[in-house]
């Protein structure tokens, strides 16, 4: 199922996927050389917007949450690329150590913990879940509402190395983003891969420092494909000193606004494009949808009014905003069922492996939906996004996927330069 792409602003987006359809083997070609110089994330999820005449990522994930989202069908694809990833890190892996978030009472995130439990069994590993919850101090089962279940272990520590009661592992997959810091029994890890590394957490990563990266990949490609790289980038800008209940650090935030709705009016101008532009101010580092606001004009972001201060003060755990990207805000005029739609892309190694599309019927074209009301259609990829159709029109089911793949591929090569350039000086020796 393709969603309907409500807008008659469809040409220069055709005209971005007929190139990529006319291009795949110079695109291929393209990231099998970029991947030879980097080392891709274990998994990943990458958030698009498709305007009709733009599309681009909006978000990248490192600790992805949503595999029990994708279509079943991909389980062996999943598998195939998970496979590639161990091999690629850990050939001999026996024994990995899965440590989730916190959500014991999210059944859909738990489910998405099972989905990766069972992935991952089938590559031939040991698989086992160790909890950072003070409270699991023995295994602890866990029945899901589908009628599977997980069972939470308590971590051991013994000197450097991080494992279960009678349980080693040579690798620990990291499904909890970090958002409150590193845990103290995490630190000083030696001889164990942790995957992704801890400098991949909300802790330390940052939103912009992950789109310049992305302005350094979709430049480089976008020249080799003689495209137009706003075609596939956003344009953002950063505020580093905010405090929004002191209401401090509007005076940047407002002329980072200014700036970009300027830059933007330009690129519409040149593309008769008659939208209005927006962006999305949203915390440089967080998730789950938390702290994001949608602002047409500088003037907006110097009234907020309590609630609104409030909502963007604070994201996941309870951790302040000091820091938010502005970031060109993309229309999505992709709707399912009458619901505005993004699709979500996921990708292990550098496979991409399904998606699937966010919905939500409660909010417009031009915000963030990820938020209260949205749901998922697991089954709208019914095919991979890796193989295009060039019999087919640029907007048929596989050729539109495969732009879409394209893109998130994109973006998860600049996750990879992005975790290069911040890694610490011996992770890089390692």
């Amino acid at each position: 199922m393709v969603p309907r792409l409500t807008t008659a602003l469809n040409g220069p987006l055709l005209e971005l996927e007929r190139k990529f359809l006319d291009h795949t083997t110079t695109i291929e070609q393209w990231f099998r050389m970029q991947w030879l110089d980097h080392l891709p994330p274990f998994y990943g999820s990458v958030d698009l917007r498709n305007s009709g005449y733009k599309l681009a990522p909006v978000d990248t994930n490192l600790f992805p949450g949503g595999f029990n989202n994708l279509n079943p069908a991909f389980l062996p694809l999943c598998v195939q690329a998970a496979n590639a990833a161990v091999e690629r890190i850990c050939p001999d892996a026996q024994q990995l150590l899965l440590i989730p978030e916190n959500h014991t009472r999210n059944q859909f995130y738990l489910q998405n913990v099972a989905r990766l439990v069972s992935l991952l069994g089938h590559t031939g590993l040991t698989v086992r879940i160790g909890s950072l919850l003070p409270e699991v101090t023995t295994p602890t089962r866990i029945e899901l509402a589908n009628g599977e279940s997980l069972l939470l272990e308590p971590l051991v520590r013994k000197g450097s190395r991080l494992g279960l009661d009678g349980f080693d592992p040579c690798a620990i997959l990291l499904n909890n983003d970090l958002s409150a810091g590193v845990p103290e029994i995490l630190q000083g890890l030696d001889g164990q891969w942790l995957i992704p590394p801890l400098h991949a957490g909300w802790h330390q990563r940052r939103k912009s420092g992950h789109f310049a990266a992305y302005d350094q990949v979709a430049n480089g490609f976008a020249e080799r494909l003689g495209l137009d790289p706003w075609l596939l980038n956003p344009y953002f800008g950063r505020c580093g000193q905010i405090n929004f209940h002191e209401r401090t650090g509007e005076d940047c935030l407002a002329g980072q606004v200014d700036m970009l709705l300027t830059r933007i009016r330009a690129k519409y101008k040149e593309y008769g494009v008659d939208e209005k532009p927006f962006v999305i101010v949203k915390a440089d580092a967080g998730t789950y949808g938390m702290g994001v606001m949608t602002v047409h004009d500088a003037s907006e972001v110097k009234d907020l009014n309590r609630r609104q201060r409030n909502k963007m003060s604070v994201v996941k755990e309870g951790m302040q905003v000091t820091e938010v990207i502005i970031q060109e805000g993309v229309h999505t005029f992709e709707t399912i069922s009458g619901g505005v739609a993004e699709p979500v892309v996921y990708m292990i190694d550098h496979y991409v492996v399904g998606g699937f599309y966010r919905v939500n019927n409660d909010r417009g074209r031009d915000e963030n939906l990820n938020a209260p009301g949205m749901h998922f259609e697991p089954l709208a990829f019914d095919s991979p996004c890796s193989v295009p159709d060039c019999r087919q029109a640029p907007d048929e089911g596989p050729n539109r996927f495969y732009a879409y793949g394209v893109v998130a591929r994109l973006a998860l090569l600049a996750a990879s330069v992005e975790l290069e350039q911040t890694a610490p000086a011996e992770a890089v020796v390692a």
